[in-house]
């Protein structure tokens, strides 16, 4: 069995895809409607998709808090630079817990951890 993809409600998909082409990196695979008011976006150019969901119907979003997608950066000090530069906070961080590993975090448009990790 292998993962295919992970998937989010989101209330603004114009909003998430700035924010998910623009500060993560990722390129848009598939766009299409899925019904009336429902659009569907894959991103990403691996085996592994991330899914956003847009439901004109449905704009009550509830991600949680226990939560959160995480992307490989080059740098943590110049992609905080990079994120604080886009008018994005940094939600906590930046943390070294072994020589190996740094990150931080931000949130997506929707409230969404989203946890950028440079393996040192």
């Amino acid at each position: 069995m292998k993962f295919c993809w992970s998937t989010i409600q989101v209330k603004d998909m114009d909003e998430s895809l700035r924010f998910y082409e623009d500060i993560i990196g990722l390129k848009v695979n598939r766009r299409f409607k899925a019904g009336p008011g429902i659009e569907i976006v894959f991103l990403g150019d691996g085996e592994t998709k991330i899914e956003l969901v847009c439901d004109e119907n449905g704009k009550d979003v509830n991600i949680g808090t226990d939560i959160s997608w995480g992307f490989e950066v080059e740098s943590v000090e110049e992609k905080m630079d990079f994120v604080r530069a886009k008018g994005i906070s940094i939600e906590s961080g930046p943390f070294q817990p072994n020589p190996h590993v740094k990150f931080f975090y931000i949130k997506d448009p929707n409230g969404l951890k989203i946890q950028l990790v440079e393996n040192v």
